[in-house]
């Protein structure tokens, strides 16, 4: 990811929704070096942030509705909520909540895309998103995966006014210049009944050896650490709860 702070129009923000919060705090504490800070007020039900160092870099959350699965989802920073929420329905998508108030802290949208894909989008009050990026332990490139590459990047373009840099073979997102996520197709590497999704990728010291503390805390291997044409080397794991992530060296982000 080309950027080190929250952009209108980019990734802000990486929280997981999970099934046992605290679980996903050892979990990812011993993954990640994370120190997990639960938030006293009760409206939150335990939401904790994931700190490195001083820095804020993801959230860890209950799930919300008995409908919603356990999954890391990735937020998108707005400059107001309503015109976001708008541009989604006018464009194809689907609102499921928001805009709705987060105390004090923004204004929050959940959205399916045509195809499915949840993601969210985050007006900034007193809470702006993530402090860190790329650095190890933090939220360095997102990717979509879709069946419908043609609809997506319609879609993420006319909500986002993304930038798109298409091979044959990937797509990467862009804004002011600078590349922050991705897309790839849906196809026969995936199971057959894998819904489009977001994924988080977060960077680390060591792929290989990250990989394997995740596994020995319970975690399962997606797509074993493997190094890119041109890119970083990268893994894709599922956490004890069930949510996918991957991490990539740092220090290769795009």
């Amino acid at each position: 990811m080309e950027f080190d702070k929250p952009v209108i129009g980019g990734p802000c923000w990486a929280e997981l929704g999970t099934t046992d919060l605290e679980a996903a705090q050892r979990f990812y504490t011993e993954v990640f070096g994370w120190r997990a800070e639960p938030d006293p007020r009760q409206e939150l039900r335990g939401y904790a942030i994931a700190f490195v160092g001083e820095a804020a870099v993801a959230g860890l959350g209950p799930l919300y509705r008995p409908s919603q699965p356990v999954a890391w989802n990735v937020s998108f920073a707005v400059a107001d909520a309503e015109t976001a929420t708008n541009k989604v329905t006018d464009a194809g998508g689907t609102v499921i909540r928001g805009p709705l108030e987060v105390l004090d802290e923004g204004r929050l949208t959940v959205a399916l895309d045509p195809s499915g894909a949840a993601f969210q989008m985050w007006q900034a009050g007193q809470f702006a998103g993530a402090g860190l990026f790329n650095a190890p332990g933090s939220l360095g490139w997102v990717e979509l995966a879709t069946r419908d590459i043609k609809r997506a990047r319609d879609f993420y373009t006319e909500v986002f006014g993304w930038s798109v840099n298409a091979s044959e073979w990937y797509t990467q997102w862009g804004m002011h210049g600078g590349e922050f996520g991705g897309m790839t197709r849906i196809g026969d590497r995936y199971p057959p009944d894998m819904p489009p999704h977001w994924l988080p990728y977060f960077a680390v010291e060591d792929v290989d050896a990250t990989t394997g503390v995740a596994v020995t805390a319970g975690a399962r291997t997606l797509l074993e650490p493997s190094s890119v044409a041109d890119g970083p080397r990268i893994a894709v794991l599922r956490d004890p709860q069930g949510a996918a992530f991957g991490v990539y060296q740092a220090g290769q982000e795009g």
